[in-house]
């Protein structure tokens, strides 16, 4: 499990590339499942439903 602080500062680097090239060297951000990596080492949950997971993107992108 990671804390808080390592979720918060991993999510914030993908933001970042996000806003600047929509995507990073793992490949393209609409594509991508380390957010749900993150999310799941952070929560211990899976985010599977393909609509869970837009919504999830999109929260993280909208910020």
């Amino acid at each position: 499990m990671i804390n808080e602080d390592i979720f918060d500062k991993e999510v914030s680097m993908c933001q970042e590339m996000y806003k600047k090239d929509k995507s990073c060297n793992w490949g393209k951000c609409k594509d991508c499942g380390v957010l749900l990596l993150l999310y799941k080492l952070h929560k211990g949950e899976l985010i599977e439903d393909k609509d869970e997971v837009k919504n999830f993107k999109d929260e993280i992108f909208s910020n």
